[in-house]
């Protein structure tokens, strides 16, 4: 009779070659990434729900240190892609890469412990908290203590400080005492950027961080991003839907279309591109002009 250890072995074989058969794709330790220079990449990534094919083979590449935007209409698959790569959603098929790493099945708490921010299109925060405690539990959930929850904020010391630095990076310092629920929508929408940067990720992956915003506070907070990018050294990936916005700010662009990317490049050549001009920007950019 076979002993435990090699009966276990056995079983272990015989699941991941049957998983390898159901799934069509090789076993996850012969993956690897196809480009050593980007951070963040996905390899025919397809999401299915039901008929309905939100993202389909969407295979793209960001480099590190870039802004890299994503575009394209209402219902194009950006925030199901956002959701694919980020570990909210697990894909049909396909792979995601970060630094070379498979990361495909890893969940949301995971993929941020490997260095990966994302924000969602509806502001998140505790209303009810003070600004320095929203981003103060955004750091504490990174360490040993996030289940820590009668211990004093006292005992807190180095993620207190963390909190500090952040609120002078996103210019709310001087509100860190007040209740997060009495800001105003764009100073929300800097507390939430605070939160996303509280544990320090390599990569930030904004979702439509300017909706809900008045055209005035759009340039202020985009600067703010920028600086973040080039101050901090992080890659930042951006769905946006203000067009003036992704052209003045992006390094590439990313255009989907019914869950397909239907044409990449630097803002020059999407603005140009007569695809995209049908399918999305419309009659916003021409040829001639560029953005008006």
């Amino acid at each position: 009779m076979w002993g435990s250890s090699r009966w276990l072995a056995l079983r272990r074989g015989f699941l991941i070659q049957s998983d390898f058969r159901g799934r069509r794709e090789p076993p996850p330790d012969y993956l690897v990434s196809t480009n050593v220079d980007a951070i963040l990449e996905t390899q025919d990534l397809r999401r299915r729900f039901g008929a309905l094919v939100a993202v389909d083979g969407v295979s793209m590449q960001v480099g590190a240190g870039a802004l890299h935007s994503i575009i394209g209409p209402n219902g194009a698959g950006k925030t199901t892609l956002f959701n694919l790569i980020s570990g909210t959603l697990r894909p049909t098929s396909g792979r995601v890469f970060y630094r070379g790493e498979d990361i495909t099945h890893l969940p949301m708490h995971r993929t941020i412990h490997r260095g990966i921010g994302r924000s969602f299109q509806i502001t998140n925060i505790f209303p009810s908290l003070s600004v320095l405690e929203n981003v103060r539990l955004a750091c504490q959930a990174m360490g040993h203590d996030s289940f820590r929850m009668l211990r004093s904020h006292a005992k807190f010391g180095p993620y207190m400080t963390r909190a500090y630095e952040v609120l002078d990076i996103v210019g709310l310092g001087e509100r860190a005492l007040q209740p997060a629920g009495l800001l105003p929508h764009g100073d929300q929408r800097k507390l939430e950027l605070g939160m996303i940067l509280a544990p320090n990720p390599d990569v930030l992956m904004l979702d439509e961080p300017t909706a809900g915003m008045a055209a005035e506070q759009v340039p202020e907070l985009m600067l703010l991003i920028q600086s973040i990018r080039s101050d901090g050294g992080k890659t930042i990936v951006l769905v946006e839907h203000n067009m003036n916005v992704v052209m003045n700010v992006s390094d590439r662009i990313t255009v989907m279309h019914q869950g397909q990317v239907i044409a990449e490049g630097d803002p020059g050549e999407i603005s140009s591109n007569p695809t995209v001009q049908s399918a999305y920007l419309g009659d916003l950019y021409s040829d001639r002009e560029g953005p008006s």
